[in-house]
């Protein structure tokens, strides 16, 4: 998949917060740092994300993307 952002990394979910219609997910980045995105519950049912999964992390600008590969 190719992507226009150029911020990119790959790391491991963490933690999944679930509230309403939206949720916080926490992904360990190898700096043994950690970044959040927020999606609706609707995108994470979509990408099948769940703790302990491999995903990379795009950010453009003010947004936190997550896409699993795979």
């Amino acid at each position: 998949m190719k992507y226009g952002a150029r911020n990119q990394l790959d790391g491991e979910v963490i933690e999944i917060k679930k509230d309403g219609v939206m949720c916080e997910v926490k992904v360990k980045v190898p700096a043994q740092s950690t970044m959040c995105s927020v999606m609706t519950l609707e995108s994470l049912d979509d990408l099948d994300i769940k703790e302990g999964d491999r995903v990379k992390i795009i950010a453009k600008a003010v947004n936190v993307l997550l896409a699993r590969e795979g």
